[in-house]
């Protein structure tokens, strides 16, 4: 079950971005909140707001229309045009997934934990891990969680956490993957262009009334399964078929935006 806590984790990474508009994306979520949606969409469109924080630094003019409709997931205005806006995220590396949800327990294990030292503990902590030693480490998960507490009290790594950084944030604990990308990552291309073409099917399903939609295909930065340094072989995105009138990819944390189309 989602939790105010896992949205204000996202809220701090994204903060990290120094263009993150702060104000502006707490007026989009208090209107989510005024609205009559189930509390569970309620988290979502929140959390998908904050994934497309980036997107908005790139077109500060638009402005939302409806936050909490479904298909697509926003409709905006942007030059005298009613656009809609469907968001889907790429996932890098489906076999990391699973051992990211596991881990993403242990530090909610170990949050819960560290509470009993607040005042003294309260920031965002940013792990990074030895990739390559995790799913033998998450075999003792008891271990694991006692390095991890170790790790975040003397601020030194232990065990498969080679890094750690805390940035300071009042209110509470939190940990999460450290977003720096690593030198060698790529996106391999043909995993977006299946992303397209699957929501290709569903575009007939999108409001007629709409000038235009667009597709916004995002990575998720601060996940490990879809983080990435570089496109590969971009160049087969180039003429991709689709019934979208614009295409974008784009990192969720830095900005770094593509258009294909």
């Amino acid at each position: 079950m989602f939790s105010d806590e896992d949205l204000m984790r996202s809220w701090n990474l994204c903060k990290i971005n120094h263009r993150f508009k702060e104000q502006t994306m707490r007026k989009l979520h208090q209107k989510i909140d005024s609205s009559n949606i189930h509390f569970r969409e309620k988290f979502k469109k929140k959390s998908e707001v904050l994934l497309l924080h980036s997107f908005l630094q790139k077109f500060p003019d638009l402005n939302f229309e409806n936050l909490t409709c479904e298909i697509p997931d926003f409709i905006i205005q942007h030059q005298n045009k009613k656009i809609g806006l469907e968001l889907t995220e790429v996932i890098n590396h489906l076999e990391k997934k699973k051992i990211e949800s596991q881990l993403n327990k242990i530090f909610r294990e170990a949050e819960i934990i560290l509470q009993k030292d607040l005042k003294k503990l309260q920031g965002l902590y940013l792990i990074e891990i030895d990739e390559s030693q995790a799913p033998e480490a998450l075999k003792n998960k008891e271990i694991l969680l006692k390095n991890l507490l170790f790790s975040i009290k003397n601020l030194k790594p232990k065990g498969i956490f080679l890094k750690i950084k805390k940035i300071k944030n009042e209110g509470n604990i939190f940990i999460s993957f450290n977003p720096e990308m690593n030198l060698f990552e790529e996106l391999c291309s043909e995993k977006i262009k299946q992303t397209i073409e699957k929501k290709n099917q569903k575009y007939p399903l999108y409001d007629s009334t709409l000038d235009e939609c667009w597709l916004i295909i995002v990575s998720d930065m601060s996940s490990l399964a879809s983080k990435y340094q570089y496109i590969e072989n971009a160049s087969i995105l180039e003429n991709i078929a689709s019934p979208f009138h614009k295409i974008y990819h784009l990192d969720s944390l830095f900005g770094s935006m593509m258009k294909i189309k």
